[in-house]
């Protein structure tokens, strides 16, 4: 494997960021590393690209929102900080809904999310959306089904509403194997300053991975639209999604990309 490693390769990991990311392990790992380093370059031009981006959005008082959807543990929260670590924190929200209250239970579904749409120059980041209705609620008893068959049959005018309106839509899906969700809800099960992410739903994942992935199927078959589509990418490596997503959200956002920063 060390064979394998380049010149440049050793050049990046003489840095100060190539010696930390070799410590990292008890065990140095020189492939592990130079992976390390790579990705954090490649994150930093990235993350230049993003400020680009969303000083345009901001001039132009654009309005964005970026729907993350996946399975418990697919790493949408931590692709979701890596998209707006540097950006302009008067500019951006995050949101990520709690299960809705008996008053917003009584109101039509989409209301609670319009409500945390983005104003004039903002982008807000769903970290899960409406589409809890199309997956989590029916696999889990949440809704009836006749409530999940009326969410499917109005998604999409809801959605060619909101893009109708010049909100410029984004729907990611951050995607992983049975296996690779095992091992982080034990990592997460391990680790004291992360057990808080463990919730009852998460607890039953494994159990209905099936039906999950029966929903999932009947999602991406019946909303993929020409005017809002899925992006489907793999995230068993975290680094490697959090940088395709980012490159897909820059892909879908005209902007400037010779302006300074």
């Amino acid at each position: 494997m060390e064979n394998n490693i380049t010149p440049n390769d050793i050049k990046n990991l003489n840095t100060k960021k190539g010696i930390q990311a070799l410590l990292t392990d008890k065990e140095v790992n020189l492939q592990k590393a130079v992976r390390s380093i790579n990705y954090i370059k490649s994150l930093k031009k990235l993350q230049k690209e993003l400020i680009k981006m969303h000083e345009e959005i901001i001039e132009k008082n654009q309005r964005v929102i970026v729907v993350f959807e996946g399975r418990d543990a697919a790493g949408k929260g931590g692709a979701i900080r890596r998209m707006t670590e540097r950006i302009n924190p008067r500019h951006f929200r995050i949101v990520a809904l709690p299960k809705p209250t008996d008053e917003e239970r009584s109101q039509w579904y989409f209301q609670r999310y319009i409500n945390k749409f983005p104003k004039a120059g903002e982008i807000v980041f769903f970290d899960r959306s409406w589409y809890n209705r199309a997956v989590v609620e029916p696999v889990n008893g949440f809704c009836t089904q006749e409530e999940y068959v009326r969410f499917m049959n109005n998604v999409n005018d809801f959605e060619r509403m909101i893009t109708s309106s010049g909100i410029k839509l984004v729907k990611i899906y951050m995607s992983i194997t049975k296996d690779e969700q095992a091992k982080r809800f034990d990592e997460i099960r391990d680790n004291p300053l992360k057990q808080w992410k463990i919730t009852p739903v998460d607890e039953k994942a494994q159990e209905l991975w099936d039906e999950y992935t029966k929903y999932k199927n009947v999602m991406f078959t019946n909303t993929n639209t020409d005017y809002a589509p899925w992006k489907i990418i793999k995230a068993n490596r975290k680094t490697f999604a959090r940088v395709n997503a980012i490159k897909y959200l820059l892909s879908k956002i005209p902007y400037d990309k010779n302006r300074e920063v």
